[in-house]
């Protein structure tokens, strides 16, 4: 790291602080040199593989510009749009890649849009998935329809308890 006061290639690290979101290190330094202090923040960089080709630092406002559009007129807050597109990072993080194509990032958020908002999932389906007919988004609906019957199936078994649990109690 060289000293951005006399430009000496070198420094010295006394103090290193995660960031509150902890996706970032800030690292106190100081020049050998010429003996002044500066501070650095570090955070491992997200590259996104664009369909043409081009590759661009990721961009969470981008996620939530994209995500806003398929939750218009839905009761969507920003700061639900905010938490999606953290949660979306994190995921992709996670990965441990540094390189992403675009079609990825797409796939990530649609599991959690799907938890937020069914209507803006669709939206956002049927347009990242692209969506040619009628029958694409019955197929997308029938699969909602199927996961909301298994989930309330197993809803109701929690509830009732393992066969024969009453039998037994009594």
């Amino acid at each position: 790291m060289h000293c951005p006061f006399c430009r000496y290639p070198d420094s010295r690290v006394i103090d290193s602080r995660t960031s509150d979101d902890g996706l970032a290190i800030r690292r106190r330094r100081q020049c050998p040199e010429c003996g002044r202090r500066f501070s650095t923040t570090e955070t491992a960089s997200l590259m996104v593989i664009k369909r043409s080709g081009v590759v661009e630092p990721f961009s969470r406002e981008k996620i939530v510009a994209g995500v806003r559009k398929a939750c218009q007129g839905r009761p969507v807050t920003d700061a639900d749009l905010a938490q999606l597109a953290q949660r979306v990072e994190e995921n992709l993080r996670a990965t441990g890649a540094s390189q992403l194509d675009a079609n990825d990032i797409g796939l990530a958020i649609l599991p959690e849009l799907r938890e937020l908002d069914e209507v803006a999932y669709l939206r956002f389906a049927s347009v990242y998935q692209a969506f040619e007919n009628l029958d694409d988004f019955e197929v997308a609906i029938a699969q909602l329809r199927r996961d909301h019957a298994g989930a309330a199936a197993g809803a109701g078994e929690l509830a009732e308890g393992p066969a024969g649990a009453s039998a037994a109690a009594e």
